[in-house]
């Protein structure tokens, strides 16, 4: 009875709108993946339709599993825990740098047989609580104008930093510029004051610039052929239909066969063969073939009210950590849908990054998941407070 009772209390104190807008969002989502990954489930795996959902509810068992233990962890536990989460995610992130798995250009998989690991999804959400930590740890010192804070400001920036830097050179660049905007959102955000913020930042400039001309001696490149000519030619791309807009044009085509309505579920045609693994980066195009811009509409309104919880719980929270964790988080979940559909709508270059709650993937369902949990854990955390003061 008393775990029945715990378990009350605690969905009791979360915050239900975000739970179940994010709860909705995911249910479609995995029932979307059925249809939207049949013809690669068949073809590519040689297996039944259901190949991909029933992995896909796999890794939504073990997301589960790692949202009930987070929600069990007192955020002020997480000072305890961080460095030894930072150590290793940073060790898998530089392991791929020297033997990694290549994917769709990219050399950033673990290959572990029974399962691959995407480190560099990992990095996220250790990325923002490492910094939010950081602030927190430092903030009397950084206020202090009587005190030095090169020391802290760098110590600051060389461990954010080392996560995108070490992405990048596992040629994802998607995952490197989010890891890189979580890292300047927070910033310029922080308790550092403007003028040493204008400071360090022209400094990390020139430093990564002598990094970019070294590895442009060394390797001969900054970019790979894939990402420069994605960068050079995203505008137009239907007018390089059988080069690199071949799959952004057929895109534009699946959404415009779904009109206001869409053409009904399971009855997509771009998913066949068109749009290389739909049910992953390019899931939103098959989405608004089958299901129409009514229902895409509701998609955009569920992330609006997802981002604008978590920024009002950032708001309303008095412990300076979880703010920074909420902020983390919602730039985190804005930036992957900024770069994901503004590639699909060729507003951006297609860098390749998944949609969230909606797309196929392990690592990156994973980490979302687990850093909604943070979110809710700070929320309950906070109503308790609230009662106690009470």
């Amino acid at each position: 009875m008393k775990v029945f009772k715990k378990a009350f209390n605690t969905f009791s104190d979360m915050d239900k709108v975000l739970f179940f807008t994010t709860l909705i969002l995911i249910i479609f989502g995995t029932l979307n993946i059925v249809t939207a990954s049949s013809r690669e489930a068949v073809v590519n795996a040689e297996a039944n339709l259901f190949y991909y959902f029933f992995k896909h509810i796999i890794i939504l068992i073990i997301s589960f599993i790692s949202f009930l233990i987070v929600l069990n962890i007192d955020t002020k536990e997480y000072k305890n825990l961080m460095p030894i989460i930072y150590v290793i995610v940073f060790a898998m992130n530089l392991f791929l740098i020297l033997k990694g798995v290549t994917t769709r250009g990219a050399n950033n998989w673990i290959d572990l047989k029974v399962i691959k690991i995407q480190p560099s999804e990992l990095a996220k959400p250790t990325l923002i609580l490492t910094m939010s930590l950081l602030f927190e740890k430092y903030y009397r010192k950084l206020r202090d104008v009587r005190e030095k804070h090169d020391l802290i400001i760098w110590q600051i920036i060389g461990f954010a930093l080392i996560f995108p830097i070490l992405v990048f050179l596992q040629k994802d660049l998607g995952t490197a510029i989010i890891l890189f905007g979580i890292f300047l959102v927070l910033f310029l955000f922080s308790p550092i004051s403007n003028k040493e913020k204008l400071k360090s930042s022209l400094i990390s400039i020139v430093i990564l610039g002598i990094l970019l001309i070294v590895r442009m001696s060394i390797s001969g490149y900054i970019l790979s052929d894939t990402q420069e000519s994605r960068l050079k030619n995203f505008f137009n791309p239907c007018s390089k239909y059988e080069g690199t807009g071949y799959q952004v044009c057929n895109a534009f085509i699946a959404i415009n066969n779904g009109g206001l309505t869409g053409v009904g579920l399971g009855k997509s045609t771009q998913k066949y063969s068109y749009i290389p693994e739909p049910h992953t980066d390019m899931v939103f195009a098959i989405i608004a073939e089958e299901n129409g811009v009514i229902i895409c509409s509701f998609i955009f309104l569920a992330y609006l009210v997802i981002i604008y919880r978590i920024l009002k719980l950032s708001m309303k929270t008095k412990s300076l950590k979880n703010r920074y964790i909420c902020l983390g988080a919602a730039t985190y979940i804005f930036l992957h849908i900024l770069i994901n559909l503004g590639g699909l709508f060729g507003i951006i270059p297609l860098t390749g990054v998944p949609l969230p709650f909606l797309s196929y993937g392990g690592s990156f369902t994973l980490s979302l998941i687990t850093t909604l949990a943070v979110i809710q854990k700070i929320h309950i955390e906070m109503k308790n407070e609230r009662i106690r003061v009470k």
